[in-house]
């Protein structure tokens, strides 16, 4: 049985590590809402800090201006 690897980010590409996409890619995104299911504004506060990084990191490159989209938005309560 394959183990399992954690889709995390590789600095300071923001890429993910496991399987190449922009990071948080759909599985890093699941895993996050599973380990923050039950304090959603703690999620937006870890994801802000790294949206902060990541914008550090991407400054001048194509894409940057999605950020916000990329890190936040997608993890506010429905």
């Amino acid at each position: 049985m394959p183990r399992y690897r954690p889709h995390v980010a590789a600095r300071p590409s923001w890429r993910c590590r496991v399987c190449g996409a922009a990071w948080p890619c759909s599985p890093a995104r699941l895993a996050l809402l599973g380990e923050y299911r039950e304090d959603r504004i703690g999620l937006l506060i870890y994801l802000a800090a790294l949206f902060y990084e990541a914008a550090g990191d991407l400054a001048g490159q194509a894409g940057q201006d999605r950020l916000t989209d990329r890190f936040i938005t997608w993890a506010r309560a429905r």
